[in-house]
C-alpha cells in the first residue's frame, strides 16, 4: 500500500506545468469532485450538517434497521495557482440499530483524510479537469472507522454546454486492504435561478471479490453569493439486497 501512495503522490507531483486553476467550485455536494481549485490563500470549509444513511436488511423473518449520522467536513486550501491541499474528516457520529425489538446505539468519530487535486490545462474554454491523490487513514473509532486505509487516484473532467449547463465525470481508483475498485460518477449539474442550481448523479462502483454497485443522487444548492452555499441532497442503492437511502445538508464557505 505504501508504494502506490508514493506513486499516487509521484504523479500529482510531476504532472507538466502546463496547468492553470480552474474556476473555483466547491465539491459538495454528491459524490463526484469538481475541477476547481482553491485560491491560494483561500480556505475552502465543506460542513455537513449533518449527512444521514438509512439502511434496512432482511435474513429469514428478522430485520435490522439502522440510521447513521455524521458531520463529516473538508478543509481545501491553494498551495500553489493549479494545486489545493486536502484535509478531511468523517467528524463525530451517532448510529441507532433496531432489531427484533432491541435497540443499539453507537457513537464515535470517523477516520480522517488528506489528499492533493491539481488542475489540468486542456486548452479548451469550455472544458476542465484536475486529478486527485488521496489517502484515507483509519483513525477512527470501532463502529465509525473503514478499519482498512484507502488510497484513491481519481480524475474528474467537465464540460460546460452552456452557462447554465455542464456534465462531469469523475474516475476513482482505489486500493482498500488486498482490494482494488473503480468507480465511475458521471453527472449533470443545471441552473435553476440566480442563485438556485440543481444536479444529479448516477455512481457506479466495482470492486474485487463483490457484485456491481450502483447509486443515483440528486440535490440542490443555494448560493448566497460567490463565497458561500447552502446544500440538501438525498440518494438511494439501485441493488443490492439491503435498501439503502443517504442524505444531507450542508453549508460550505470560501474564507
Amino acid at each position: 500500500m505504501s508504494v502506490l501512495k508514493k506513486i499516487g503522490f509521484m504523479v500529482v507531483a510531476g504532472l507538466s506545468s502546463q496547468v492553470f486553476a480552474a474556476d473555483f467550485s466547491f465539491d459538495r455536494p454528491g459524490k463526484s469532485i469538481s475541477t476547481g481549485i482553491t485560491p491560494v490563500g483561500s480556505l475552502a470549509w465543506e460542513q455537513a450538517l449533518p449527512s444521514v444513511s438509512y439502511t434496512k436488511t432482511t435474513q429469514g423473518s428478522e430485520s435490522t434497521e439502522t440510521t447513521t449520522v455524521k458531520a463529516d467536513m473538508m478543509l481545501r486550501t491553494g498551495l500553489m495557482k493549479n494545486l489545493e491541499l486536502r484535509l478531511g474528516w468523517q467528524g463525530p457520529g451517532w448510529s441507532r440499530s433496531t432489531t427484533a425489538g432491541r435497540t443499539d446505539k453507537e457513537h464515535g468519530l470517523g477516520d480522517i483524510s488528506v489528499g492533493l487535486k491539481q488542475a489540468i490545462d486542456l486548452n479548451d474554454e469550455k472544458l476542465s479537469m484536475a486529478v486527485l491523490a488521496e489517502a484515507q487513514i483509519a483513525t477512527g473509532n470501532q463502529y465509525f472507522t473503514n478499519h482498512d486505509d484507502i488510497y484513491t487516484l481519481g480524475s474528474s473532467v467537465s464540460y460546460k454546454y452552456t452557462p447554465d449547463l455542464n456534465t462531469a465525470i469523475t474516475m476513482l481508483y482505489q486500493h482498500e486492504g488486498n482490494k482494488l475498485s473503480v468507480t465511475a460518477i458521471p453527472n449533470i449539474g443545471y441552473r435553476l435561478t440566480d442563485k438556485w442550481s440543481g444536479f444529479s448523479e448516477l455512481v457506479y462502483r466495482k470492486a474485487e471479490g463483490t457484485g456491481v454497485e450502483y447509486s443515483l443522487g440528486s440535490g440542490v444548492i443555494y448560493a448566497p453569493n460567490s463565497r458561500m452555499q447552502v446544500d440538501a441532497n438525498i440518494a438511494i442503492d439501485l441493488n443490492g439486497s439491503a435498501d439503502r437511502y443517504h442524505a444531507g445538508f450542508g453549508v460550505s464557505y470560501l474564507f
